[in-house]
This record gives structure tokens, C-alpha cells and sequence, in this order.
């Protein structure tokens, strides 16, 4: 049964006095007029923002065979969202959550308000949480929507900070009060056209984010959750519905396909209620656009405000049902193709610039710091439509899982042997030109860089393993709770097999020797990893624990010591039949 009493404002978790539930039940009143005919209403949702304010961070789209454009920024986000929005009055802006939390250094190093602050400007309706939206915990969660100055490093622009204008959803998300953390759903009225639009947070969300971030909260079953909210509001009278769930897949299309749609939100999807017309989702930054068997639409802007998805609905305001419902993923283009007029760059927002502009030059000093050098791109993993591909070993996880060993190797630094990355770690890629549009440069690295593809800050952690629990946890990357499959980036020195077909490991070896299951290995992770993150919890058997240094510091140390960098050879780690 639905816990409609613990909904509730976000100051309950901080022990304030509330007057009344944030999110009443819908009233419906006897006496209402229905008024006749269809209405058209535009729901504009993207996902996965990650605080990538400014125009030369989120990357590029693959449009066609073989052809990308770069996309992405704030200004350009606001520019597309603000003249959808003028086309139709009765629009709504959503967004599926990590909005927030590992952000580049400009919106990072002031706790993402420039991130809520641009949000407010342009024009957010509603977001649901995402993993990372948790990344400081429910507290500052809670100051992100309410506003305040930061409890240690106060407000750093020298302003206070009002919080977001829209309103967090969290329909499966629970305090240690049994309360929601947010309300679960919001309702909108159009013309006497009513569209219920429910947030879902991540159910695994304990799994892919330190303990600390969600210490006493519960996340629950998205499907059944949203299924018990909408019983209880078609019973008030609402029939129209749009879930906002932070949870996703991937297919092979390109960014306004479906080819073979795969992944948990197949499930999450299908279990839904009928009644549920659109399924907007998140987290595995890909781009689908895609109709399941019973006509719910499914779609996924990618990430980084590359792409708007536009929907449109025609709901009937007689029965109050979605008539017709269409769906379109929408490019940010912001440097244009040369002879292409459908990919003409847009005009950014100076509105959201200014915003932008007021951070980057209090970031700048820090950010510009030259650390190192690269030789080519040393890039990610990435599937043929751009989306991220976490099943392959990267160049980029090669080095970063270098950089950790060269910082964990003295027997006063851990004697570490091998070093585990998690390849969700890695947000971004490092490229030899700042601008791909233009596609030269000297290599150079700056601090802000390597910043944006190691933002979190997690320390170092080097314990004692035996070669059975490494064998384990080799295993454990092909374990259902996995999902698509997730591949750990190791170190050099240390490599393996696999099959393809029957995901079972071998010849593992580790500096020209085979790896003997009785003995005892000292390995290095990031305190992610170590305390179990992603489902890898053979890292929770390791003994003898030693901090070390922060991630970030260990890939500066590594840049600064080792330049210029080649990309990673990616022959660690051998895919057999």
C-alpha cells in the first residue's frame, strides 16, 4: 500500500516544521465543466546534464554513418528549450535525473549551484533524482531545492543561493523517517487537461555511490511504485501519465533510433502500467527513441544537454486520455557543419552565459593549469552512436589505472601490484584539441580537464587480496546485477581472457607469471570500489587497508611525471569466443 502520508516537504529531513504535505492528493470536483476536444501539450526532457555548463565539455553526437557534430553547452541547451517552448504554450520542461554531481571543475567546485542556477533560467519544470544527485548525501540534497549557503565552504560567489525554482520528484525514494524524500509526482492542468508526471530515483542507487551518500534512505521498485501512484490517481481522476525514471539501456541505432533496445529499462517499461504513455530515462547516457509493444513511448536524450527529446501529446479533454503521442530527439548543435543546414549551429543564451561566465572566471586560474601533456585522444569506450560503452577496455581506463599503481606502488604508498578502475568513474574523455571543431592543439592538459574526467574525489584505497577473490571478482563483471555487463579498467602488468559466449576467465596473469589462487596480492581501487560499489563486493573481503592519495591527485601526479601520454594499449584484457 501507497505511503500517502509520508509525503512530504524536503525540510522534514532536516527536522523543520511543515505545514502540510507538498503533494496533496488531486481534488476533482463534481461540479467541474469538462471542456471538449483535443489539446496539444510539449513535454521537453533531457537527462544526465552532470553540470556540463560550458560549450567545449559535453562532446559531440554521432549523426550519421561515420559523421558527428559537437553539441552540447548550457547556453545552446537554453537557446533550443526556450524557442521549443514559444512554439507551444502548454509545455513542460522535465529532466531524469544527475542533473547534478559529477560536474566539471566550473560547476563542482562551488556544490553545482551554478547548475541549479541555470536550471532556473532555463525554465526546469520538474527533475527526478538520479544516483548522483546523492553524491553529498540527502542534506545537501535537500539545500539544492530549499537554497542556502553551503554549511562549510559558504557561498562562494559572494551571493546567497536560492535553490531551484522547479520541483524535485522521489516517488521510491525514502528518509530514515519512512518519509519521501521529495513528492513523488506533480500534476498539471492544460486547459482541463490533466498529465500526471511521476519521478523515479535509481532502485540500485546503495549500489553506485559511496555508503555515506545514502546512509538510512530506502530506494524501492520503480515499476511498482509508479504503479501504486497511478491506481491511486486514476482514482482521482487523472489519466494521462509521464514517468520521469533515472534508470535506462542502450541500442545501436543512432541518436533517434531503436535497434534492439536492451538493458533494465526493458523491464522497468513493460511492467509499468498501461495507463502510462511516455517512459522518459536516464543513466546510461545513450539516445533512444522507441515504442514497446503496448505504445508506451521510451526515450533517452543521451547526455550532457546534447540532445532535447520534443514530445508530443494530443490528449482528449473529454476522457482525459492521450489521443496521439509522438517523440524526437533534438541535436544541441553548437559549431555548425559546413554545407549541412539542418546542423547550423544555434545562438547560445547570453542570459545563461552570463551565469556561466560569472563562475568560469572565479574557476579560471585553477582550471587553465597546464599538467601535463597527451599525444593523441585518450579516449573512452564508446558505442557506435556515441553512447558510453562500459563492456570494453578503454585507453582511457589503461592510464588511469596506471596512474593509480604509480601512485600506490612504494611499500609506503600500499605496494599495490594491480590497480582495478571502475569504468563508470571515468566521465569524459581527454582530447588533444580543446575544441574538436577545430580539431588542432599542442596536447596540453589542463587541471580542469583532468578534473572533468575525475571528478569526484575518491581516495585511494590498497588492501591485501588472494588469488581466488581476484578470480571472484573478475567474475563478478559478468554477474546479472551487472545489467549490460560492466568491464573493470586494470592496470599494466596484469592482464586475462574471457569468452564471449560463456563469460568465463583465464589465463590470468600478472607480470609474466600465472596467477597463483593461494596467494596473496596487494590491489588497489578507489574507496568506491573498495567499500563494494557497482555490485564488485569481493572487494569488501580485502585485508590490510591503506588510504592513499585521491584519484585525482594520482592522475595529475602521473600526467605531470609521465608526459607527453600515449593512449592506452586497450591488450589487457582478451575477448575470446
Amino acid at each position: 500500500m501507497l505511503r500517502y502520508s509520508s509525503i512530504f516537504s524536503a525540510c522534514a529531513l532536516l527536522a523543520a516544521a511543515c505545514a502540510a504535505p507538498q503533494n496533496a492528493p488531486v481534488a476533482t470536483s463534481s461540479a467541474e465543466v469538462k471542456l471538449e476536444g483535443p489539446v496539444d501539450i510539449q513535454v521537453l526532457a533531457f537527462n544526465d546534464f552532470h553540470g556540463h555548463l560550458e560549450k567545449t565539455t559535453p562532446g559531440t553526437i554521432v549523426y550519421a554513418t561515420g559523421k558527428s557534430v559537437v553539441a552540447g553547452g548550457a547556453a545552446y541547451l537554453s537557446t533550443m528549450i526556450k524557442g521549443l517552448r514559444a512554439e507551444n504554450e502548454n509545455t513542460v520542461v522535465v529532466s531524469a535525473g544527475d542533473m547534478i554531481g559529477a560536474s566539471p571543475l566550473t560547476s563542482a567546485l562551488f556544490h553545482d549551484e551554478p547548475t541549479i542556477e541555470v536550471m532556473n533560467e532555463i525554465g526546469v519544470d520538474y527533475h527526478a533524482l538520479g544516483n548522483h544527485e546523492f553524491d553529498e548525501g540527502p542534506a545537501e540534497l535537500v539545500r539544492m531545492q530549499e537554497g542556502g549557503c553551503h554549511p562549510v565552504d559558504g557561498c562562494q560567489d559572494g551571493d546567497d543561493f536560492e535553490g531551484a525554482r522547479f520541483r524535485f520528484l522521489s516517488g521510491n525514494v525514502y528518509g530514515e523517517n519512512g518519509h519521501t524524500l521529495f513528492p513523488p509526482y506533480k500534476v498539471r492542468s492544460f486547459s482541463g487537461a490533466k498529465v500526471a508526471f511521476i519521478g523515479l530515483g535509481l532502485e540500485t542507487t546503495p549500489t553506485v555511490v559511496t555508503p555515506a551518500g545514502v546512509a538510512g534512505m530506502t530506494f524501492t521498485d520503480e515499476a511498482e511504485t509508479a504503479n501504486e501512484l497511478i491506481a491511486y490517481l486514476r482514482g482521482k481522476g487523472v489519466e494521462a501519465f509521464v514517468v520521469l525514471v533515472h534508470e535506462g539501456g542502450a541500442q545501436r541505432g543512432l541518436y533517434n533510433a531503436c535497434d534492439t533496445l536492451t538493458g533494465n529499462i526493458v523491464d522497468i517499461a513493460d511492467r509499468l502500467d498501461p495507463a502510462v504513455d511516455v517512459v522518459v530515462s536516464a543513466h546510461t547516457h545513450n539516445a533512444y527513441n522507441c515504442t514497446r509493444p503496448d505504445g508506451k513511448l521510451v526515450t533517452s536524450a543521451s547526455s550532457f544537454g546534447r540532445l532535447v527529446t520534443q514530445i508530443n501529446l494530443k490528449v482528449n479533454r473529454a476522457t482525459g486520455k492521450v489521443e496521439s503521442k509522438s517523440a524526437r530527439n533534438r541535436i544541441v548543435v553548437n559549431t555548425s557543419v559546413p554545407n549541412d543546414p539542418a546542423l547550423q549551429a544555434l545562438t547560445p543564451d547570453p542570459a545563461v552565459d552570463a551565469i556561466i561566465e560569472k563562475y568560469r572566471a572565479i574557476v579560471a586560474p585553477l582550471a587553465n593549469r597546464v599538467i601535463g601533456s597527451i599525444t593523441a585522444d585518450i579516449n573512452r569506450t564508446l558505442l557506435a552512436n556515441g553512447g558510453r560503452d562500459e563492456t570494453k577496455e578503454s585507453a582511457l581506463g589503461d592510464v588511469i589505472a596506471d596512474a593509480q599503481l604509480a601512485a600506490t606502488s612504494a611499500p609506503a604508498k600500499g605496494g599495490a601490484v594491480i590497480a582495478f578502475m571502475n569504468p563508470g568513474g571515468i566521465r569524459t574523455d581527454l582530447k588533444f584539441a580543446q575544441n574538436p571543431a577545430v580539431g588542432e592543439g599542442d596536447g596540453n592538459v589542463t587541471y580542469g580537464e583532468a578534473f572533468a574526467v575525475q571528478p569526484f574525489g575518491n581516495s585511494l584505497v590498497t588492501m591485501t587480496m588472494t588469488g581466488a577473490q581476484i578470480v571472484a571478482l573478475l567474475g563478478q563483471q559478468f554477474a546479472p546485477a551487472q545489467g549490460l555487463g560492466r568491464i573493470l579498467q586494470i592496470s599494466n602488468g596484469f592482464s586475462y581472457s574471457y569468452s564471449a559466449s560463456t563469460k568465463a576467465v583465464g589465463n590470468i596473469m600478472l607480470n609474466g607469471a600465472a596467477l597463483d589462487a593461494a596467494a596473496s596480492y596487494r590491489v588497489t581501487m578507489n574507496i568506491f570500489l573498495a567499500d563494494g560499489g557497482d555490485n564488485f563486493t569481493v572487494f569488501r573481503q580485502g585485508t590490510e587497508r591503506l588510504g592513499g592519495d585521491v584519484d585525482l591527485d594520482a592522475l595529475t601526479a602521473y600526467l605531470a611525471a609521465n608526459s607527453p601520454v600515449a593512449p592506452g594499449p586497450r591488450n589487457r584484457v582478451t575477448v575470446l569466443p
